[in-house]
């Protein structure tokens, strides 16, 4: 009996990761500092999973690293899915291969809050990624807050920069 309420909790929580990993729901936010805040187009080309073996730190190269987000969320955009699958793809194929994902905020907010924000972002990046095969011995978290602002200023785009992970093997 003991065993079979196991394998229920096993596939409930299966369910549940899967579900997390697969959501496609899209949300706004409102931005109360005012301004319209565009998260800036990672230059970066994504590669398709069909054209890479992702076997070699090469595979992955073109891949994007850095990985944007909307005000005060964690959730992580879709085009960003891709990216994370090549890097997984990598990962999976090279296990001693360790990668760190480091989490930043925008200025917004106290200190404490955005230290826990960034970190919650990385979790999100690590979730794709474990979901996708990534043992998480490989994923190694980081949060740097507000503190590593890619960008200087006080305004909607300077904003939309910092609030970011950044992936690096």
């Amino acid at each position: 009996m003991r065993a079979i309420n196991i394998g229920k909790a096993t596939a409930l929580a299966l369910t549940v990761v899967w579900a997390a990993g697969c959501s496609t729901t899209k949300t706004t936010d409102t931005d109360t500092m005012g301004g319209g805040d565009t998260a800036p187009v990672t230059t970066t080309q994504a590669v398709s999973d069909s054209s890479m073996s992702g076997t070699s730190m090469s595979d992955v190269k073109n891949l994007a690293t850095v990985f944007y987000f909307d005000f005060d969320q964690t959730q992580v955009k879709a085009e960003a899915v891709q990216a994370l699958r090549g890097h997984a793809k990598y990962l999976v194929a090279n296990p001693s291969a360790t990668v760190v994902l480091e989490g930043h905020a925008d200025e917004r907010g106290t200190r404490e809050y955005n230290m826990a924000l960034g970190e919650r972002r990385a979790q999100a990046i690590a979730r794709v990624l474990t979901v996708n095969g990534v043992s998480s011995s490989q994923i190694e978290l980081v949060s740097f807050g507000e503190e590593k602002p890619v960008v200087m200023g006080h305004n909607p785009s300077s904003w939309a920069q910092n609030r970011r992970v950044e992936l690096k093997y």
